[in-house]
């Protein structure tokens, strides 16, 4: 019999559903939402990622190694995502994918960036501790 941990199934199970919801937000926005429909539901549905980013960042429990990892794997995502936003705009906008790319890694910058700062002011305060 198999004993699985606890610790993490909040944070894992709202990491998995922020991902799901920031894809959709991007499929969303670029193929099925009308511009004026974009601009007024666009900051309520931002503002759910950024608080699904922050009980990420709360909620994730990682070990002194695990928090490196995290981190780094943050701060590639949300490099990633922001300067794949504006190359992969223009190289995909003649085939119609430009908009739901950029949108949904607009989405998924909105979901990371908190819980990578989280995490990281937790492992700060994690090392200075005595």
């Amino acid at each position: 019999m198999v004993l699985k941990s606890r610790e993490n199934s909040i944070g894992a199970w709202v990491f998995l559903i922020g991902i799901v919801i920031a894809i959709l937000i991007g499929i969303i926005t670029a193929f099925v939402l009308p511009w004026a429909k974009l601009i007024q539901y666009s900051s309520p549905l931002y503002g759910i990622l950024v608080i699904l980013g922050l009980i990420i960042g709360f909620n994730i429990n990682v070990s002194e190694k695990d928090a490196q990892t995290f981190l780094v794997v943050g701060a590639v995502l949300v490099i990633v995502s922001r300067f794949g936003m504006e190359s992969v705009t223009g190289s995909l906008i003649g085939i119609g994918l430009g908009d739901a790319v950029a949108s949904t890694f607009s989405a998924l910058l909105t979901l990371f960036v908190p819980a990578t700062i989280i995490v990281a002011i937790k492992t700060v305060f994690s090392i200075t501790r005595i």
